[in-house]
């Protein structure tokens, strides 16, 4: 079987993975116990990635050289995107303040708009690659797990979990392969350290959610 860049990055952030998988956040939503409080936060802020995550989507198609990676990245900005915002939004209603990014949230935004301003387009899609593939995998963790009768949070877990999801998943995976495949070996380096360094940001945003995470000063 062919050894892919995809294949090669996931197996070095597994231990990274699993200490997600094991995180109060999320172990709290599989079994439908986490504090209605926390999974507000963490939408909240989620909605204000979310916004960034459109624009740097649409900025990988302006920059990306094949034309059927245009459309799906255009496709990922628009349909994708206005699916969570969606979901967001009727979770959110409950919620009466405005939001502020948190420390973890515009950390990792800005660095997303950092690699696509300056990063060549292969690094700039190795950065937003664990923001679609983490969420997949957990998805499927969650589905596989015992099920608890009326989660509250079950529409979230089964947006994440679905066939449909699972195909924009695959083919932003397959997006960074062939981008991968095209290019030099150091970019491939950079392509990896990018796509480690945002799995570890994905800890960080369910630990900030789990925290309430405000600005110390």
């Amino acid at each position: 079987m062919e050894t892919t860049w995809s294949r090669t990055v996931w197996q070095s952030i597994e231990p990274v993975f699993s200490q997600i998988t094991t995180h109060p956040f999320l172990t709290g939503l599989m079994a439908g116990s986490l504090e209605l409080e926390k999974f507000l936060f963490y939408l909240g802020q989620d909605a204000l990635y979310l916004d960034d995550f459109g624009k740097v989507l649409a900025g990988i198609a302006v920059k990306n050289p094949h034309r059927d990676q245009v459309e799906d990245f255009l496709s990922f900005a628009a349909d994708t995107i206005n699916v969570e915002r969606a979901l967001h939004r009727s979770f959110l209603g409950q919620m009466k303040s405005e939001v502020e990014a948190s420390p973890a949230c515009l950390l990792y935004t800005s660095f997303m708009h950092r690699q696509l301003a300056l990063a060549p387009v292969e690094v700039a899609v190795a950065t937003v690659l664990p923001c679609f593939w983490v969420y997949k995998e957990v998805g499927d963790f969650i589905l596989a797990g015992e099920k608890t009768s009326a989660n509250p949070y079950q529409t979230w877990i089964d947006t994440y979990g679905g066939e449909e999801y699972a195909g924009a998943v695959a083919r932003a995976i397959g997006a960074a392969d062939r981008l991968a495949a095209g290019t030099t070996a150091g970019i491939r380096g950079q392509m990896t350290a990018a796509f480690m360094l945002c799995t570890r940001m994905e800890w960080m945003f369910w630990d900030s959610a789990w925290r309430l995470e405000s600005w110390p000063v």
